[in-house]
């Protein structure tokens, strides 16, 4: 069973920043019987074995616990890491970013130059294993996805709509359009911790030849620093 915690109707970086407050304070004093919390763009899924914990004793410690803070107005989660992603921007790796700049009214250039300078936060994981939904983007990066669905972008695409960057570690459909390309991969299914990113990180991309793309290797993304 599941009971769901909604802190808003939209995505928005105060509702984002509820959620990931909420589910971490959830995370350290949770009741036995909770499986799992999963974190959205707006809300904390919190699934539940009924026969370990009744619905209403969980319901009772969630509401006591919104009762305790002003969770929009909470402090960014502790503990999060901050990562650099080496990208490569245009070309074959990023096909769309002459559309992207024609939408923006911007060179290709000062729109790499604006995505790389963006400081983003991991707002959810969800869609395919691993893939990471990032925000938010300036104002100028408000235009819609486009209504046909590309039929696969690669893993480690830079995919970019609505204020967003959506960032898949697995070759995946999508109506996003594509800027550039990232070497990096936040899932591992063979490694202990088969998900690298956590809602609540700090990620900034960094544009780098197609040399330097090559030779990067996973051990490389472990330099990550606080934000």
């Amino acid at each position: 069973m599941g009971l769901l915690v909604e802190f808003g109707e939209i995505y928005h970086p105060s509702i984002n920043n509820a959620v990931l407050a909420f589910d971490q304070a959830f995370a350290a004093g949770r009741p036995t019987g909770v499986i799992e919390c999963v974190p959205t763009f707006r809300s904390v899924l919190i699934r539940f074995d009924p026969i370990e914990l009744e619905f209403d004793a969980l319901e009772g410690h969630v509401a006591n616990l919104l009762d305790k803070n002003d969770w929009y107005g909470s402090d960014a989660p502790s503990g999060r890491k901050h990562w650099i992603l080496p990208t490569v921007y245009g070309g074959a790796r990023g096909k769309d970013l002459g559309e992207v700049a024609d939408l923006m009214n911007m060179r290709e250039d000062q729109v790499v130059d604006s995505h790389a300078e963006a400081s983003l936060t991991v707002a959810m994981l969800g869609f395919s294993p691993g893939l990471a939904y990032l925000g938010q983007l300036p104002d100028v990066w408000q235009f819609s996805r486009r209504t046909k669905v590309t039929p696969s972008v690669p893993a480690g695409a830079v995919l970019v709509a609505v204020r967003q960057v959506v960032l898949p570690c697995t070759p995946i459909p999508t109506g996003w359009r594509q800027i550039g390309q990232t070497p990096f991969r936040s899932f591992d299914v063979s490694a202990k911790k088969p998900f690298l990113l956590s809602p609540g990180d700090q990620v900034q991309f960094e544009p780098v030849s197609e040399t330097a793309f090559q030779a990067f290797e996973m051990s490389d993304f472990l330099r990550t620093s606080p934000p």
